[in-house]
């Protein structure tokens, strides 16, 4: 928890560089491809995964600690050639994992969030899972188990092959010649992300491309099909918490109208889009039909509404350093007390972005929840010891975060329109 949490503490910082300089480029070459609020959305997605993953919110049903025990029949020392086994044994089972998701329905949910942004950049990378609460990705790791792979160096190399991952989702690289045969491109990726029938459910690699060519899921990119980036059916929000449980929501409500009970039991393991008849007749849901006429979802927002959406992800971003970089100090349970304040900013200001008249009851029940911890305790988990008046600063901060958001809620009704 605190290592991983020291390593984000690095990580973050050059993510967000890395994604205002992509921003910057793409201003300097006439081809934008990071709307602000496209942006936000997928920052803020990028906070929640990482708090989520660093106050170790999941549940492993089987740990790759345990298989390594169980299946091991070599002992092995963390040799270079170990190190690049695992990451080639990480990838493999990246791959399976990544496939799964795309193909049924129930572990879709868990993979959403990630291609639910209608653009393609390196903001988008970070739109990541909180709703795989339940974790099975160990099971795929049964051949680096049998040959005996220490635990600690899967520990290791987890985390660089994740990040490894950031760099191609990007519009600005084209084809990269000979590495196009081996590793995972942006043009690869380009088209794993696409919706056009030509492009759907490929390539799912994650570091190397050849898992694809070996098991029939690869797809060039061609220059005649541009990609047109989202999920076939529209999430309609900027709120990444929304947008972790929507098709879960979704799985839900089919299963409780279906009349078959062998409907309401298999939803959950048939292909992904798969709806019981009678349900999908009586309660259509919205699917894009043709994918070079549609609207993106853009909510026509005042130059104020977002720079203060800018404004509030900077100061999330400030507080979650804090948090990461201070796990030992805070401890339990003050560390999920934080992260639940986490959570209702992000979901708080991300309603305020997609124009929602009531954003302001999650940003008062925000302010409720924080000015508890700061009247009960004195200090906002122990944060004058790093920063003497940042109690005064944060309490500030408080308050005018619930006015903006009630002034920028309450102002008169505009038409809702969408940008094309």
């Amino acid at each position: 928890m605190e290592t991983y949490g020291k390593i984000l503490l690095i990580a973050m910082p050059a993510f967000f560089v890395l994604v205002m300089f992509e921003k910057v480029w793409g201003i300097m070459k006439n081809k934008d491809t990071v709307p602000l609020t496209d942006m936000i959305s997928s920052l803020s997605s990028g906070i929640t995964n990482a708090t989520k993953d660093v106050l170790g919110l999941s549940v492993v049903v089987i740990s790759y600690a345990w298989l390594h025990g169980k299946l091991g029949f070599f002992e092995i020392k963390a040799t270079w050639i170990v190190y690049v086994i695992a990451f080639f044994a990480l990838d493999f089972a990246g791959y399976w994992t990544h496939r799964i998701a795309h193909e049924y329905n129930l572990f879709w949910n868990n993979h959403i969030i990630h291609h639910s942004s209608e653009e393609f950049n390196l903001a988008c990378a970070l739109r990541q899972s909180i709703s795989g609460i339940v974790k099975i990705f160990a099971v795929f790791l049964i051949p680096a188990a049998v040959l005996g792979v220490p635990p600690q160096v899967i520990a290791i190399v987890a985390p660089l092959h994740l990040f490894a991952q950031f760099w191609y989702h990007t519009q600005h690289i084209g084809k990269m010649g000979f590495l196009e045969k081996i590793i995972v491109t942006p043009s690869h990726h380009r088209v794993h992300h696409a919706i056009n029938p030509e492009y759907l459910d490929k390539n799912y690699g994650q570091i190397f491309i050849f898992w694809d060519k070996w098991f029939g899921t690869y797809q060039e990119e061609k220059e005649g099909i541009p990609a047109v980036y989202g999920v076939t059916r529209p999430v309609q929000t900027w709120n990444p918490i929304k947008i972790n449980f929507m098709h879960l929501w979704l799985l839900i409500k089919d299963a409780w109208r279906a009349k078959k009970w062998s409907d309401k039991l298999k939803i959950w393991f048939m292909p992904l889009g798969w709806r019981p008849a009678d349900v999908a007749k009586k309660y259509p849901v919205q699917k894009i039909e043709d994918v070079y006429h549609f609207e993106k979802y853009s909510p026509q927002l005042s130059k104020g509404m977002i720079t203060w959406s800018f404004v509030q992800l900077i100061i999330l971003l400030l507080l979650l350093s804090y948090l990461f970089g201070s796990l030992a100090q805070i401890g339990a349970p003050g560390i999920f007390y934080y992260g639940g304040f986490v959570f209702l900013t992000v979901y708080a200001f991300t309603e305020l972005m997609d124009k929602n008249p009531n954003a302001w009851i999650p940003e008062l029940l925000k302010f409720c929840y924080a000015a508890y911890f700061l009247i009960t305790t004195g200090d906002w988990f122990e944060i004058s010891k790093v920063l003497p008046g940042a109690n005064f600063i944060f309490g500030a901060y408080l308050l005018v975060s619930f006015f903006f958001t009630v002034w920028f809620s309450q102002r008169k009704k505009e038409n809702f329109q969408l940008a094309s």
